[in-house]
C-alpha cells in the first residue's frame, strides 16, 4: 500500500510540531530566510518572489503553526520573550522564572518558560521551539551548551542572552561564584575555629569540575584557604554532581575525621548533605559546620549551618532586561555580586 506525502506530512504533524527548521530542509534554504517570509519581511532582504512562494506553500503544507503565524504575519514583532531554564524544582531557578514573567510583562512582552532538565538535546528543541513562534528575544539560563543556542539564534536573527552560565556568542548575566565562594569559604573556616579551636581544610562537595560556576567557587574555595594559610587535602574537593545521593554517597566513602567543615555548592546537594549526617551519631553532627552557595530559608534555620551565598536574582534579571533594550549588545559577561546570608551558627555563635 502506498502513502501519499500529504498522509505522511500529517502523521508527522501527529507526532511532532513543524518548525522553521523542517520548512527550510525541505525548500533548500536558511531558517532565517523562512523566518523573514513568515514574519512578513522577506522584500527588506531582497528574497525573491519564486523562493518566497516555495516557501510559504511549504509553510502551508506542513500545517506550519497556522494560527499561531496568522496572527503575527500581522505586525512587525510578536512582543514574546522566550527563556530556557534548567530547574523547577530549586529555590533560585524557581525565582529566576517567576521574577522572570513579572519585569517581561513590566516591559510589555508576554513571556514564555520551558523547562529542559540540564538535558543539551531538549535545550536545541526548545530553542528551536520557541525561535518557531518568532520570539523576540530568548533568555538562555544554565544552558550547558549556550553557543549552540546562540548560533541558532543568530540564523533566526533573534538576540539571546544568557544567563546563570556563560558563552562566547552572545552577552552573559551571571554571578560572581569566584568573589561569592571566597568569602563563604573564609566564614566557614572563621566559624570552626571559632567554635572548635581548629584550622583544617574545608571539604567541597557538590558540582560538576567541567561546569563554568563550579570551576569559579573551587578556585575561590582554594585561594580562601591559601590566604589563611591552610594546606588543602587530596580528597578536599569532591565534585560529585549536583545530585544530592552522589553527595550523600560519595560522603559515606570519605574518612570522617576530615569531614568537620564542608562547602555545599549547591542547596540541592546539601539534601544529600543533610541525610549524610542525619545517618550519623549525634555527638558526630554537633562537631560539623558546613556553608552552602545558595540560600534556602528552611535549610538556613538548621543548626550546623554558617551561611548561604544567596545569587542575587533581581539584579541578574534587570541587568537582562536593559540589554534587550540597547539597540545592540557586544558579547562580554556581566557578573552580580552574591548576598552573603548567615545561618543559625553564625547567628548563635557571633
Amino acid at each position: 500500500m502506498s502513502i501519499s506525502r500529504s498522509g505522511t506530512q500529517k502523521n508527522r504533524q501527529n507526532s511532532k510540531r513543524t518548525t522553521i527548521y523542517d520548512v527550510a530542509t525541505v525548500v533548500g534554504t536558511s531558517p532565517s530566510t523562512v523566518s523573514s517570509v513568515l514574519n512578513g519581511t522577506w522584500k527588506k532582504r531582497r528574497i525573491s518572489q519564486k523562493l518566497a512562494d516555495q516557501i510559504l506553500l511549504e509553510a502551508q503544507n506542513q500545517d506550519y503553526s497556522v494560527n499561531m503565524q496568522a496572527s503575527m504575519l500581522r505586525r512587525e514583532r510578536s512582543r514574546i520573550v522566550g527563556m530556557i531554564i534548567p530547574k523547577y524544582d530549586n529555590r533560585y531557578f524557581g525565582a529566576i522564572a517567576e521574577q522572570f514573567e513579572t519585569m517581561a510583562r513590566q516591559h510589555g512582552l508576554f513571556p514564555v518558560i520551558t523547562c529542559t532538565r540540564r538535558d543539551p538535546e531538549l535545550e536545541i528543541e526548545a530553542a528551536k521551539a520557541l525561535l518557531s513562534y518568532r520570539v523576540d528575544y530568548l533568555i538562555a539560563t544554565g544552558s550547558t551548551d549556550p553557543d549552540s543556542i546562540s548560533r541558532l539564534c543568530q540564523d533566526a536573527g533573534v538576540r539571546v542572552i544568557n544567563l546563570d552560565l556563560p558563552g562566547t556568542l552572545a552577552p552573559s548575566v551571571i554571578s560572581d561564584n569566584y568573589q561569592g565562594a571566597r568569602h563563604l569559604t573564609s566564614v566557614i573556616l572563621d566559624q570552626c575555629f571559632k567554635d572548635f579551636g581548629r584550622s583544617e581544610p574545608l571539604t567541597f562537595i557538590g558540582g560538576r569540575g567541567t561546569d563554568h560556576n563550579t570551576a569559579a567557587r573551587v578556585s575561590g574555595f582554594i585561594d580562601a584557604h591559601q590566604e589563611k594559610g591552610i594546606v588543602l587535602r587530596e580528597t578536599s574537593i569532591q565534585t560529585c554532581g549536583y545530585a544530592a545521593e552522589k553527595a550523600e554517597h560519595t560522603l559515606a566513602l570519605l574518612d570522617k575525621t576530615q569531614l568537620k567543615g564542608l562547602f555545599v555548592n549547591s542547596t540541592i546537594t546539601l539534601e544529600g548533605v543533610a541525610r549524610w549526617l542525619w545517618n550519623n551519631e549525634p555527638s558526630f553532627v554537633t562537631q560539623v559546620r558546613y556553608g552552602c552557595f545558595d540560600w534556602d530559608p528552611f535549610a538556613a534555620q538548621l543548626p550546623n549551618n554558617v551561611g548561604m551565598a544567596q545569587q542575587d536574582v533581581i539584579p541578574m534579571l534587570e541587568a537582562v532586561f536593559e540589554m534587550l533594550e540597547q539597540t545592540s549588545v557586544t558579547s562580554g559577561v556581566h557578573q552580580i555580586s552574591c548576598v552573603f546570608r548567615p545561618g543559625a551558627a553564625f547567628r548563635l555563635e557571633s
